[in-house]
This record gives C-alpha cells, structure tokens and sequence, in this order.
C-alpha cells in the first residue's frame, strides 16, 4: 500500500508559492523548473499541479493531461541546451530512488561523452540555474 499525499513536501509548497524556484514553464496542468541539484547543465522537473504522491497513485485523466506539457517542455530543453538528446527520469518510492514525493519527472539534456554527475546534494550557483532557465525559455 502507498503512502498518503504530503501536502508539505517541498514541491507542494513550491506549487503553492511557498517556496521560490526557477520557473521555464507553467500552464494548467504543470510547472516546470530548473533542479537545484542538477545531474546535468539544464536539468528541469516537471510536476503536476494535482496533487499526486507517484506515478502509481495520479489519476490517468491528470497523467494523460500532463504529458503534452512534459513533450513540450522537453522540446525546449533540447533545443534551448543545444542538446544532441535527452533522458527522462521518473522514481516511484523510496526503493525506486524517489526522494520527494510528488510525483516529478527528471528532463536530462545529454551530450555524447559527457556522464550524468552523480547526485551529491551539492546545490547549483543560482546565476547559473538563471541562465540555463533562459536559454530553455527562450526555446518556447
């Protein structure tokens, strides 16, 4: 059995206004903004703005609503990160990686030859989470 939603967790308060964060998108159905701890130049999650522990418990009507913002937001990143490709990451429970629970996926934008940096906790300079957020905006 899954856990219940946490209306406290960091990226219901972000949604809320509670938290700041450097916002690329936001439409009905998502917010997408630059990680703090990124694995890679120009790493952005995505979150439904339901609320929604994992990828297991989020109604289909609302995962289905999200995935053309996903689409969309992924686009610009590639094309804002001049990125030769992507990877997208999703963890589901503790088990599975995931560390904050809402449900969030990871947009990558890859390079040949250049490894994902491991995930240190170390938290990224803000001017450089700006820039990289305005190159993906820009994309749009």
């Amino acid at each position: 059995m899954t856990a219940a939603y946490d209306n406290a967790n960091i990226f219901a308060k972000i949604l809320r206004g509670e938290l700041p964060c450097e916002k690329v998108y936001d439409d009905e159905h998502v917010l997408a903004f630059m990680d703090i701890m990124p694995r890679a130049d120009g790493h952005v999650l995505v979150i439904p703005k339901t609320p929604a522990r994992n990828i297991l418990d989020i109604d289909a009507a609302h995962l289905s609503q999200m995935m053309p913002s996903l689409q969309t937001v992924a686009r610009a990143v590639k094309t804002g990160m001049q990125a030769e490709g992507l990877t997208l990451q999703q963890f589901t429970e503790s088990a599975g990686g995931q560390v904050v629970f809402h449900l969030h996926f990871h947009i990558l934008p890859r390079w040949e030859g250049v490894k994902l940096r491991p995930h240190t906790g170390d938290m990224e300079k803000p001017e450089r989470l700006k820039d990289h957020a305005a190159k993906i905006r820009a994309a749009f």
